[in-house]
């Protein structure tokens, strides 16, 4: 269903929540907390780095909010990062309304997370994962609450290689990315047949950008000192890509529209799906299955020595 031509003025009012979104000093990260912050929420920006973090809340509270946004320290490429961040978020406040596991990295040369983790699927899929399971509590007491997570049209060419899960062997940047971006699905999968088993009121939703002009793209190339492939990037986005603002609406319908169903799923509407408005839509049918979906998660609890209990 189209959301015909939703725009930022059309979210609700959000004065008495927080929300935490996570990679929030850039891109969609800092359009989506930008945002919800103007609408009256008090957003907490988890960012890896302090000093990005902390210009970006400066560019918001410029704008005159009511809540002024702040800055922690979340680093998704270690399981401990994720632990100090809920346990400090425990301490600190009695509600979660909001949960949006944007942050991401795209197509990078091979490294490992802190833990071992090929860092793509770690920092996407699994450090999200044990946030989410670590903020449970406090987002399960919380009436009207949401989970949403960003993924992208890349979960199309992604396949789990439960037998290599770390890519330890024939790494490729763009089936890593794929791969980690079908893990946000599955981890939304399964997390929603979870909560219709067990009557659990926390919303849970996916969302992607379509072609959303960001850092990411250009990040790969950065890393491998490649100046002519950034260059090449940065005028591609200029000529093809939508602004941040536009590829964080499906993120933003999907916090805080009134008719978002369990386990839904938002993107641009328009032409390839790269552009537009939001609207609802489907995920690879033949990839999002109960089945893996069900591994995966067993998956991540064993990775991140948690047991997720919803």
């Amino acid at each position: 269903m189209r959301k015909k031509n939703w725009t930022l003025d059309q979210i609700p009012q959000q004065a008495g929540r927080i929300a935490v979104v996570t990679g929030a000093n850039s891109g969609l990260g800092f359009s989506t907390s930008r945002a919800l912050a103007l609408k009256g929420a008090k957003v907490i920006m988890a960012c890896r780095n302090l000093e990005k973090g902390e210009m970006a809340r400066q560019l918001i509270i410029n704008e005159s909010v009511a809540v002024a946004p702040e800055v922690w320290q979340l680093n998704l490429a270690s399981l401990e990062s994720v632990k100090l961040f809920a346990l400090k978020f425990a301490a600190a406040e009695t509600r979660l309304d909001l949960l949006i596991n944007n942050a991401g990295l795209m197509a990078i040369p091979y490294d490992r997370t802190e833990d071992g983790f090929e860092i793509q699927f770690g920092v996407n899929h699994l450090g999200h994962f044990a946030l989410t399971a670590r903020l449970w509590s406090m987002l399960s007491k919380t009436e009207g609450s949401r989970v949403v997570q960003v993924s992208s049209l890349a979960h199309n060419f992604g396949k789990i290689r439960f037998e290599d899960i770390h890519w330890e062997k024939g790494y490729k940047k763009w089936g890593a990315y794929g791969m980690s971006k079908l893990a946000n699905l599955l981890f939304v999968r399964e997390l929603t047949n979870r909560l219709a088993e067990t009557g659990g009121k926390v919303t849970v939703a996916a969302a992607h950008p379509g072609y959303a002009d960001t850092e990411l793209q250009a990040k790969g190339s950065r890393m491998n000192g490649n100046q002519l492939g950034v260059v090449s990037m940065n005028l591609v986005n200029k000529l093809m890509a939508q602004s941040g603002e536009k590829g964080a609406l499906p993120s933003l319908y999907a916090a805080t529209a009134k008719d978002v169903e369990q386990g839904a799923y938002f993107g641009p509407g328009g032409l390839m799906k790269l552009h537009g408005w939001p609207e609802q839509d489907s995920p690879n049918k033949k990839l999002v299955n109960n089945e893996v979906a069900s591994k995966l998660w067993d998956v991540s609890e064993a990775l991140t020595s948690l047991e997720f209990k919803v």
